[in-house]
């Protein structure tokens, strides 16, 4: 699925499964929960903190698409089309960093 097909799964899925979208604010509050989601297991999995009984049974990956998926939310809200908005980030990040990172002695 490209970027601009889940774009419109989503819209899709919204529009009939889930009514309507959320307001903006919202999407950006429940954004910040799922990606809070992501930052507790990527803390206990690969961190110092330990698991909770309550947390055996959680899935980094299910939590990562409910963060892309919110994210694809705001962008259709927002009249964002992501794959037009990666590869202009990507350039921008290419010209930036074309000796940043070559010279980075703590990546050696």
């Amino acid at each position: 699925m490209t970027i601009n097909e889940a774009q419109e799964t989503v819209d899709k899925w919204i529009k009939t499964t889930g009514i309507r979208y959320f307001n903006e604010l919202t999407n950006t509050a429940i954004l910040m929960e799922e990606v809070g989601e992501v930052a507790r297991i990527m803390a206990r999995k690969y961190g110092e903190q330990s698991f909770k009984k309550s947390d055996e049974d959680v899935n980094l990956a299910d939590e990562m698409a409910d963060v892309m998926f919110v994210l694809i939310c705001l962008a259709n809200q927002t009249g964002i089309n992501l794959t037009d908005a990666l590869e202009k980030n990507l350039q921008k990040k290419t010209i930036r960093d074309a000796d940043r990172h070559k010279n980075n002695e703590k990546l050696r």
